[in-house]
């Protein structure tokens, strides 16, 4: 009840997840509209089992299911998508994955957003709106600034980073079509 509260039931949400335990699979069952997207911070060694384990949860719970940055493994455990890191410039997408994939990718700045969209990313998160470890302060763009950032981009627009049960409903004030966190299911 509270997840469904706090998140506008409208958006989609693309979860980050490292591995499954009990309490991530009982907060991910609290959301609806969810997606999840596998985060290995190593993306050239990534687990075949584990990935196996998760894509097996997520077709058990109608769920769709995205590996960050590695098409190989994608196509091999038949994910949903791929989301592309706004560290991968990689142009060339094979044009046979865009008819089985779904394609998201990560921003920070505009011409990041033009790569994204060479790449054929249905959905682009932008980010970070909110202050996490991993940014420094100056980064932090904020739903105002979200949104003059993103005025012109004609995609399906996701909010990322830092996202906490605290300053969620703050991103209802973006004009963004779904919202992307790890933190908040681990929480």
């Amino acid at each position: 009840v509270l997840f469904r509260s706090m998140i506008n039931n409208k958006l989609k949400k693309y979860i980050f997840i490292k591995n499954l335990d009990e309490k991530i699979i009982k907060n991910i069952k609290k959301i609806n509209n969810t997606q999840i997207i596998y985060n290995n911070e190593d993306f050239n060694n990534i687990s075949l089992k584990e990935c196996a384990e998760i894509r097996e949860f997520c077709a058990k719970n109608k769920i769709p299911f995205y590996i960050i940055n590695n098409f190989k493994i994608a196509l091999k455990i038949k994910a949903d998508g791929i989301f592309i890191s706004s560290k991968n410039r990689r142009i060339n997408i094979n044009k046979i994955l865009l008819k089985k994939f779904h394609i998201i990718g990560s921003a920070h700045n505009q011409l990041e957003y033009y790569f994204k969209k060479m790449q054929s990313c249905e959905t682009i998160t932008l980010s970070p709106i909110f202050f996490n470890p991993k940014y420094s302060k100056n980064k932090i763009l904020g739903p105002i600034k979200f949104n003059l950032i993103s005025k012109m981009w004609n995609t399906n627009l996701c909010v990322l980073g830092g996202i906490t049960k605290k300053n969620i409903k703050k991103t209802n004030l973006t004009k963004a079509t779904s919202i992307a966190f790890q933190r908040l299911v681990s929480e």
